[in-house]
């Protein structure tokens, strides 16, 4: 008897609550597998230090994991004040000990100094590429490049907690924005230092931790149980207003054809027969035009 997998197909979104410890890749293939999904890709990194909300899309889904790539971020982030290291977070090697000399309302005042439209610089352990090399393997050679400032928006930076050298903040940021960095920069602003300790994406666009399951769950439940955790592909279009098409207009739209849709313009999620078709670009006269299709 072979032990080769079936891969079958599979449309729909999973909401995995990722554990710390664990790449996003890694927790894509082992969810990929639970469900002996055919297809699948994630909506973007999560580090191996950070917990939470990893949005897994499988099938027809895969073609609107870049939509929520776009969407703002929510987190809970701890920090450790007079301590950074080479990565930003604990999992890095410790660089310089400096001692902590403030109270709460300085902290206060630092954190509002990285509200709003701000400016970072990425870190070198991270996915950007050189040449074609990801930073954080020159990084691990030991190579320092020149990276350019990026603007980033912090759209909110409350302080939870704050224990001395110690702070939990909640953050909700543009696409893009490096918390691990953030951390840094909050530490170098009170003179001290500072780094991530622990990290949890609660938010991703409308969806939330709350609503995700874990692998533990999946793996604890039987296998024709599983498809009741997934979420139709649409899942990540809920943002998106929605245009509803007849039959003869839905036919032409599959068949690659602007059609009448009336929707406002720009993009839109388009459904016919009862179910979704696709993503779409509505122009100034409400005419809306294929972008991505949905197989039947």
């Amino acid at each position: 008897m072979s032990g080769k997998r079936s891969w079958r197909r599979v449309d729909g979104v999973l909401l995995l609550d990722k554990p710390s410890g664990m790449t996003s890749n890694v927790a894509l293939q082992t969810a990929r597998r639970l469900f002996s999904a055919a297809k699948g890709g994630h909506t973007g990194t999560l580090d191996p230090l950070a917990s939470g909300l990893l949005p897994l899309c499988f099938g027809e889904a895969t073609k609107f994991s870049a939509d929520l790539l776009e969407a703002d971020k929510t987190y809970e982030a701890d920090l450790l004040f007079g301590a950074t290291t080479d990565t930003g977070d604990a999992d890095g090697t410790l660089l310089e000990i400096r001692p902590v000399d403030f109270v709460r309302d300085d902290l206060e005042v630092a954190l509002a100094r990285f509200r709003g439209s701000i400016r970072q610089i990425p870190p070198m352990y991270s996915a950007l590429k050189r040449d074609g090399k990801p930073l954080y393997e020159l990084a691990r050679q030991g190579i320092a490049v020149e990276r350019a400032a990026r603007e980033v928006s912090i759209h909110e930076l409350t302080l939870l907690a704050f224990g001395r050298e110690r702070c939990r903040l909640r953050v909700v940021c543009s696409k893009g924005t490096y918390i691990r960095t953030l951390a840094e920069d909050v530490g170098a602003a009170l003179g001290c230092g500072a780094h991530l300790t622990a990290l949890r994406r609660t938010g991703a666009g409308s969806l939330n931790v709350a609503d995700a399951v874990s692998l533990a769950q999946l793996q604890a439940l039987p296998e024709e149980a599983r498809g009741a955790c997934l979420r139709p592909p649409d899942t990540l279009l809920q943002t998106l207003p929605a245009v509803i098409l007849d039959d003869a207009a839905a036919a032409r739209f599959m068949h690659g054809n602007a059609v009448n849709g009336g929707a406002p313009i720009g993009r839109c999620r388009v459904y016919g027969a009862g179910r979704l078709l696709g993503l779409a670009e509505a122009d100034a006269e409400g005419q809306v035009h294929p972008r991505r299709l949905v197989c039947a």
